[in-house]
């Protein structure tokens, strides 16, 4: 449930609320604590996972290419999946995100469906329709980690 919120308040905000990310890292940490996580794993390999995942991201947030809320969802995200998970769900969300990215040029260049731009890109800022340019991040990439934790949650149960 926690993903799907995750989900829909990135693609429709743009941002991961810290409440949020918060409630999800303290439910996290409920389960492992009460031993009723989605996945089976103990304290370590969740730590392990949300420092890696929350480090990794970081990086690309001090480039300037990637949000905070996106960074911290990463790292609560890893408390749920751990370590192991990550680079599938990484693999996923990215794929997502980058299939975004294309549609997103090729939208900019042939703007034949006004809706679907609007619904992947959020309304233009300027009066003459042009995507606002203080709008960098547009990619709700949050979102796609959050699908693809769901994809993975769902096929792990089903084929272990």
């Amino acid at each position: 449930m926690w993903l799907l919120f995750i989900a829909t308040y990135d693609f429709r905000q743009r941002r991961v609320p810290n409440w949020l990310v918060l409630a999800g890292a303290l439910l996290a940490l409920a389960g492992l604590a009460l031993g009723t996580g989605p996945i089976e794993h103990n304290w370590t390999i969740a730590l392990l996972g949300a420092g890696m995942s929350f480090g990794f991201l970081l990086l690309f947030y001090v480039l300037g290419v990637m949000g905070a809320g996106d960074v911290k969802f990463a790292g609560a995200l890893g408390l749920w999946v751990g370590m192991w998970a990550l680079l599938p769900i990484w693999v996923i969300g990215s794929l997502l995100a980058g299939l975004h990215a294309v549609l997103w040029l090729i939208l900019q260049r042939w703007p034949v469906f006004p809706r679907l731009s609007l619904v992947l890109f959020g309304p233009p800022s300027s009066a003459d329709g042009t995507p606002s340019p203080t709008r960098v991040r547009f990619i709700p990439y949050a979102a796609y980690l959050a699908l693809a934790a769901a994809v993975w949650m769902v096929w792990g149960r089903q084929s272990g």
